[in-house]
């Protein structure tokens, strides 16, 4: 049973270290290259900059959709032109506020592009309020930026010692069988608009202090961008994980679930964080606890494996706190 379940982590580890979402993010590296250096609070980091206002702060963010992605299905690259951006505004403990984006595409594939973003834009009740649209023969080309209303920011320059993970994920539905996304909001429905609100509530609560919606560098990739500011590291346990029933661990650790969030909960609110996920039928659960080591493991019963080590490899490439 033992060699079974260490075989079983040593091919989980294999497939997230060569999964392409986290190879990836390693070309955010280039912004550091051009722009100089900066730091995590003001600079590249999180996933939207706080920007201060004359009377409060704001989240700014954009995402790019993959072009193969808009060409093959431009309807599902308008909606998730919207969902990357939602996710990015909550995680950063922000309330959404609007949807800017800019399309440059055929008509037929501008058209479906649009008519995905309004679908997501009602779901979620996050209004598109401008944009720019160019009829292009060429390669198709969609991006999107959002834009919310914060207080005490969900920042990862927040991660310490001590803190409690929590994964929360909608687990309804079904894996898309083109494409690793989990679209839990087919099922979900007009529920989507107070889960993702959930995050800027316990923002506001303190029950956490920082987070990052799983994207698609997957969950062990997310999670080491969320810890390389300070090289955290941590222990998951794959035995408590929120999953979605009949899918394989390693493709449900390198998917995009279209609701999946990592928390960092000070210790002592882990009920106060995991309470609204579970009364809203989301699954939640603290997998570990944050520690100094630089290492990403996974532990199935008594078997560990590392997943990532951030003491030897960074992700993005930005530059650390020297913590």
């Amino acid at each position: 049973m033992g060699t079974t379940v260490t075989s079983e982590l040593d091919e989980i580890v294999r497939v997230v270290a060569e999964h392409p979402g986290l190879l990836a993010k390693t070309e955010i590296g280039l912004v550091g290259e051009v722009l100089g250096d900066t730091d995590w609070t003001s600079g590249p980091g999180d996933d939207g900059a706080v920007v201060r206002t004359s009377t409060g702060s704001v989240v700014a963010c954009g995402e790019a959709l993959w072009p193969p992605f808009v060409a093959h299905d431009p309807r599902g690259a308008g909606f998730a032109a919207v969902l990357t951006n939602v996710n990015d505004v909550v995680a950063m403990g922000a309330e959404p506020l609007g949807i800017v984006n800019t399309v440059a595409a055929t008509e037929e594939t501008a058209r479906a592009a649009l008519e995905g973003m309004r679908h997501a834009s009602r779901l979620f009740r996050v209004p598109i309020v401008g944009g720019h649209l160019t009829r292009h023969d060429g390669e198709p080309s969609i991006s999107a930026f959002g834009l919310g209303e914060v207080g005490d920011a969900l920042s990862m320059t927040r991660v310490e010692v001590g803190q409690s993970l929590v994964v929360a994920a909608a687990t309804d539905g079904a894996m898309r069988p083109d494409f690793p996304f989990f679209p839990a909001f087919e099922q979900r429905g007009e529920r989507c608009a107070d889960d993702v609100r959930l995050l800027p509530a316990l923002a506001r609560s303190g029950a956490a202090v920082a987070a990052k919606d799983i994207s698609m560098a997957g969950l062990v990739g997310s999670l080491a961008m969320l810890l390389e500011w300070g090289t955290f590291g941590v222990e998951i346990d794959l035995d408590v994980l929120p999953a979605p029933h009949g899918v394989d661990t390693a493709a449900w650790l390198t998917c995009f679930p279209s609701f999946g969030f990592l928390l960092c909960v000070p210790p002592g609110r882990e009920d106060d964080a995991l309470g609204p996920f579970r009364a809203r039928d989301l699954e939640a659960a603290v997998v570990g606890r944050i520690d100094d080591t630089g290492r990403i493991g996974l532990r199935r019963g008594e078997a560990v494996a590392t997943a990532y080590d951030l003491t030897r490899r960074a992700v993005t490439w930005l530059p650390r706190s020297g913590r």
